[in-house]
């Protein structure tokens, strides 16, 4: 499975002492999400975040300590207290080894079989449930099947189909997508999240983003200058960010937000540092950056402490901008980071498909229209270690009775047929247009269109110009090679295929859902001060999309919202 850039994870510890609890957790998490997400599921997931420290502590992973020995804690986005659990700037790659270590140990005793270089390609169903999958070997490019009682998928978002995005380049939707085509819903595409603090676009050249850890928020001060002859200066390069003095830098965090200032959601401060951009004070010769600041942190706690806390970002950041971050301000800018809609899922994570499961991002479950930083792998650690293991026992305790199923069933043998009609109809294009030219152009409109501000006039086109990029697709694509080996620009093929029909199913979802919320910003509505304008009125549900056919309208199915435990509410982060 590719694997995406990860963050640290928050728990409802406490070890702060600073007013910590599951509730507030929860609190926090519903009203980051814009009041858009199912309140059982978001409490569960509170409820079990602190097992998922002790579990990976137990699996080894290096979590920063305090000069005691107890775990130290960071605050994230959205949140006044300090709950967010961290290895220096690393604690995806750490909690990765730590769950690649406990996987390798199952695999060495013999309950686990890996299948790596694989990709799913389609689910295959009988009498209606789940019973296996077609999987392709990506070396040998053979397609093969796997027969199973039950079937889960975990496979990520769709981010890349922005082309450009924070994931890695290998993560997909194929498998999303293939369970979609046999009936899952797939519910609320729009929400998609717009990461603050990435390295800007330098270039046209470029495969994907770098994000700088949401971390850097605790003591980076995010500003833009407040002359707009300073910022002409500053994109003309005839002036540098250091040279600007104190009093003419706008903090415009601090100032429209006092109450969170550099901490607020994700979704506000990609639109704050937009809103500079677009009225002329952005920072660098594209004007699509805003300054992330550690002079102030350097004199307040000393070099050497911003070091230790983020030595590895520092240098990463000089290693691909060429400017040193201890003497110069870096330079960010929103960029497309992760994805909150996915596969509808019930409250034991089963989608609309009986058998068929759905965790972790590939989900739309616990996020609503915005996540909070460091919830990513809370969520994807909660569904795969303390949900998904005990709800899917109450599927398997008459299911596993069933016999084991054949792969030489007459469902498996049409899936197969399927999938490989499929391929042989993307080798038999035999066009002029690269994969990855095409796959721009659909990033670009997506980006343009769909992007951080979408309004029906803008949303309307996208569909128009997806049509056409899906027809050039399909007429125009050539593919180098054979169908039969390893063929990276047929994987990709495969996966661009996907990625435009999702790009229509997301046009299609930020269309309807007339209301801004969370990520999905419509500039038709939007408060005086700028603020997403919710209408909790006709849009407090979560929209599940159900697959017609090809080249089809989907059918929009309603799932109400409904809130016990929190009063639903305009979002506050000023006071």
């Amino acid at each position: 499975m590719p694997v995406p850039v990860l963050p640290p994870l928050n728990a409802a510890k406490n070890y702060q002492n600073d007013g910590d609890s599951v509730y507030r957790l929860f609190y926090d998490t519903v009203k980051g999400g814009d009041y858009r997400a199912r309140e059982a599921n978001v409490y569960r997931l509170a409820e079990v975040s602190n097992n998922i420290i002790d579990q990976c502590v137990a699996q080894g992973v290096p979590f920063a300590r305090e000069y005691g020995g107890t775990l130290d804690n960071r605050s994230f986005g959205g949140a006044q207290v300090s709950r967010t659990f961290y290895a220096k700037g690393q604690t995806g790659q750490q909690l990765l080894l730590g769950a690649y270590s406990a996987l390798s140990r199952q695999v060495n005793v013999g309950t686990v079989k890996l299948y790596t270089r694989y990709e799913m390609e389609d689910v295959v169903l009988i009498d209606g449930r789940a019973r296996g999958i077609i999987a392709k070997n990506l070396v040998t490019g053979k397609l093969e099947r796997f027969a199973a009682h039950a079937v889960v998928i975990a496979t990520g978002g769709y981010g890349n189909a922005y082309f450009l995005s924070t994931n890695a380049m290998a993560c997909n939707c194929s498998a999303a997508m293939a369970c979609y085509r046999k009936g899952a819903w797939f519910a609320n595409p729009a929400y998609v999240q717009i990461h603050p603090t990435c390295i800007p676009v330098h270039g046209d050249k470029q495969s994907k983003l770098t994000l700088m850890s949401e971390s850097l928020r605790n003591d980076g001060r995010i500003w833009v200058p407040k002359k707009l002859e300073d910022a002409k200066k500053l994109q003309e390069g005839t002036l540098q960010g250091k040279d600007i003095p104190e009093e003419d830098r706008d903090y415009y965090l601090e100032r429209r937000y006092p109450a969170f200032g550099n901490l607020v959601p994700r979704d506000v401060a990609s639109r704050a540092a937009k809103e500079r951009c677009d009225a002329g004070f952005g920072v660098n010769n594209t004007g699509l950056a805003v300054f992330l600041d550690f002079s102030e942190a350097i004199n307040r706690l000393g070099i050497d402490v911003v070091l230790q806390r983020y030595g590895n970002l520092f240098d990463m950041y000089e290693e691909i901008t060429d400017e040193n971050p201890y003497k110069t301000p870096m330079m960010i800018f929103p960029a497309i980071h992760y994805t909150m809609g996915g596969i509808w899922v019930d409250y034991e994570l089963m989608t609309s498909i009986k058998g068929l499961y759905a965790i972790g991002e590939a989900n739309f479950s616990d996020h609503g229209a915005n996540r909070l930083g460091a919830s990513a792998l809370m969520q994807g650690l909660a569904d795969g270690y303390f949900v998904l293991p005990y709800t899917i026992q109450n599927y398997l305790s008459d299911q596993i009775q069933v016999p084991r199923f054949s792969t030489d069933l007459p469902e498996f043998v049409a899936a197969e047929k399927a999938v490989n009609d499929k391929i042989q109809k993307l080798m038999n294009i035999k066009g002029h247009r690269s994969v990855d030219s095409i796959h721009k152009e659909l990033g670009h409109i997506m980006w343009d269109f769909v992007g951080m501000g979408r309004t029906k006039e803008s949303l309307t086109t996208a569909l128009a110009k997806l049509k056409e990029v899906r027809k050039t697709f399909w007429s125009d694509l050539r593919i180098p090679g054979e169908a039969n080996e390893l063929n990276v620009e047929l994987e990709k093929a495969i996966r661009l295929a996907d990625f435009i029909e999702i790009g229509e199913l997301m046009a299609y979802d930020a269309l309807n859902r007339e209301e801004s919320c969370g990520g999905h910003f419509r500039e038709e509505h939007q408060t005086p001060e700028g603020e997403a304008l919710r209408h909790d009125d006709k849009f407090s549900y979560v929209a599940c999309w159900k697959y017609t056919g090809e080249g089809k309208e989907p059918e929009l199915i309603k799932e109400d919202l409904n809130y016990q435990f929190v009063k639903v509410q305009t979002r506050n982060y000023k006071s």
